[in-house]
């Protein structure tokens, strides 16, 4: 697959989604989160993901005003959290999300996390705001192979996405396979297994062989699965640095290492 900082992916309602973006979580709030996105979008990241627990959707807002990038040539992504879901309380939570943000849509709208008893009316009130234009794509996040069969069995709106942790030390396949025979992109976060095994042998023999850090080589990694993935750094050295993936291909062999891997390592829980 060749792709570059440009390339997107087409989502199930034909919406066209950057491959890669920039995740903010754990970014802290205020001007490290300005400084983070403001120079992310003038290196050429269109994409940024955000969510109401984060703490920082306004400072993403205050970065997007401050940019000389046009609105209708970024994707932002936020997501409405576990105590706000429900049919009623998810619109509200989407309506004070948008004030945050200060913009009057939202490129994509997730299910932060699936709770059971909430998540069918919250899928609900996700599909009235793309009906009624507030957003452009719905999908949803953390979601296993069952909720996903739950919330397609008891909708017409197929999720646009599943936002998941995903790595070489948690290749989710069969995840993966469902996702894609079922028309749900997914999309990668903690890709870089929030440095835990960017000291890997296999990670760093690989490489040095194609002159790049462990965390471009996993970000690639990424890419060549066909996800949408979203490096979280609040640091602009790291920010280029998970960038600059688009000059090289991971052969086969190396990307056989790379999926054998997996020992379901999780990074992020569900506090």
């Amino acid at each position: 697959m060749s792709f570059t900082l440009n390339s997107t992916a087409k989502l199930n309602n034909g919406i066209q989604i950057p491959r890669l973006g920039l995740g903010v979580y754990q970014v802290p709030s205020g001007k490290s989160t300005v400084k983070a996105v403001k120079y992310a979008l003038k290196i050429g990241y269109k994409h940024i993901d955000t969510a109401m627990i984060y703490g920082n959707e306004s400072d993403v807002g205050k970065a997007l005003k401050d940019s000389d990038v046009k609105r209708e040539d970024i994707f932002i992504t936020t997501k409405v959290w576990n105590s706000d879901q429900g049919y009623d309380s998810t619109l509200e939570a989407f309506e004070s999300s948008l004030k945050r943000l200060g913009l009057s849509y939202v490129d994509l709208y997730l299910i932060h996390w699936p709770i059971q008893g909430k998540t069918n009316e919250t899928w609900k009130a996700l599909i009235k705001l793309l009906r009624n234009g507030k957003v452009n794509a719905i999908g949803v996040s953390n979601y296993s192979i069952n909720d996903l069969r739950e919330t397609i069995q008891s909708s017409d709106v197929v999720p646009a996405i599943n936002q998941v942790e995903f790595h070489p030390f948690l290749y989710q396949k069969d995840l993966l396979l469902f996702c894609k025979s079922n028309s749900i992109h997914p999309e990668a976060y903690s890709p870089l297994t929030r440095g835990k095994r960017l000291d890997d042998p296999s990670i760093v023999r690989i490489a040095m062989a194609y002159e790049k850090t462990p965390a471009q080589i996993l970000v690639r990694w990424s890419l060549q699965h066909d996800l949408v993935v979203i490096p979280k750094s609040n640091h602009e050295e790291r920010i280029l640095e998970n960038s600059q993936v688009f000059d090289f291909h991971i052969n086969q062999k190396d990307m056989d290492i790379l999926d054998s891997l997996d020992e379901n390592l999780r990074t992020v829980f569900l506090d």
